[in-house]
């Protein structure tokens, strides 16, 4: 992927491990220091990997070797440490969601902009074998002209396995922009940016009980929508139905399925890199598996911030911070319309993001 670059890591919580692991093994990325407001916990997770300082946030910000930030803190916290990093000349990618709020997320990219340093966000699952192949199908006519999809995500709560899962219920947490980033952007990938949404949302109960590590049985209050449903409005004309619940028990749904004039299409989970593409065409019968045939092959979180990390000047990279400004958008519009009951146009848009048209 061309010249080496050097990260910097804010934020050494539960994900952590997926990126460090990945990068540890990709050639032109190299991890070269971390921060967090826990010490401790930092020096234990870079415990596996030689020659990673861990330092304060100031120091990180003001080390001359980090070329980028990658900002794995909470989401209430995305927008400081974006902003400090971009103070300090540094390129960012964010876990998602972008910020917490479409307003602070704004803040970022003007800020962005005017310093002539380039945001990026998660998720990269989309450029995996799974929604990459399936985005080629699409591409390819295999299904006809796209008219409507659905997108489902339906799981008790993350308190049952979490043992810090406080930020899942607050603004910022909740099913949806917990959730949603993974769906949202593989919806965008297939079919193209959001122009209009409806939804509505319910909110089970006022408090949940962690369910493991040293809080189990605490008890930990609930103020955000626990489960969103609504519809999106594509500028294709294509209308997604969408379910994203932390109430319910389980489901059979598909992750996603995709529903074209020629045929129908399964599409992996999106919070997952691979997995079958399975497609039914007009007058077959079942479900035929398709092969891989586009994407990142065994891909780990953080194959997005190389991605984005070699994407050259004036190009823009897949997971760049536009996109995921749409889908927060999105989201944030989706929560608004439930509360109105009314539809909201989206104002912002994105580019399509270009395919992994080949297996890489």
């Amino acid at each position: 992927m061309g010249q080496q670059v050097n990260v910097g890591v804010v934020g050494c919580g539960a994900i952590s491990a997926q990126y460090f692991q990945t990068i540890d093994r990709l050639p032109h990325v190299r991890l070269v220091a971390v921060a967090d407001l826990d010490l401790d916990r930092a020096r234990e997770a870079v415990r596996p990997y030689a020659g990673v300082d861990v330092v304060s946030v100031a120091e990180l910000m003001a080390d001359p070797r980090v070329d980028v930030v990658l900002n794995l803190t909470v989401p209430a916290a995305h927008a400081e440490i974006a902003l400090q990093a971009i103070a300090a000349g540094k390129d960012v990618y964010c876990e998602k969601p972008l910020a917490a709020t479409v307003a602070d997320a704004g803040r970022m990219l003007g800020a962005a902009d005017a310093a002539g340093v380039r945001v990026g966000c998660a998720p990269d699952t989309v450029l995996g074998t799974g929604t990459q192949t399936a985005r080629k199908a699409i591409d390819d006519g295999l299904i006809g002209r796209p008219i409507a999809a659905t997108a489902t995500m339906m799981t008790p709560g993350h308190e049952r396995w979490h043992p810090n899962p406080d930020f899942y219920y607050v603004p910022g947490g909740g099913p949806l922009l917990d959730m949603g980033p993974y769906y949202i952007t593989s919806l965008v990938t297939l079919l193209g940016p959001v122009t209009t949404v409806i939804g509505a949302a319910s909110r089970t109960r006022a408090k949940r009980t962690i369910g493991s590590g040293p809080r189990r049985g605490e008890e930990i209050p609930v103020t955000v929508d626990t489960h969103v449903t609504g519809v999106l409005v594509h500028e294709s004309g294509v209308l997604t139905t969408l379910v994203m619940s932390f109430d319910g028990v389980a489901t059979k749904s598909p992750n996603i399925e995709v529903h074209g004039e020629k045929g129908s299409l399964v599409v992996p989970d999106p919070n997952r890199f691979d997995g079958s593409v399975l497609v039914s065409g007009m007058g077959e019968e079942g479900w035929r598996a398709l092969p891989e045939a586009a994407g990142y092959v065994e891909a780990g979180r953080g194959v997005g911030l190389a991605d984005f990390a070699s994407t050259p000047a004036g190009e823009t990279a897949r997971t760049d911070g536009s996109l995921a400004f749409h889908v927060l958008d999105v989201m944030e519009s989706l929560l608004a319309s439930a509360h109105s009951g009314a539809a909201v146009t989206i104002t912002s848009t994105c580019a399509r993001p270009r395919p992994v048209d080949h297996m890489r």
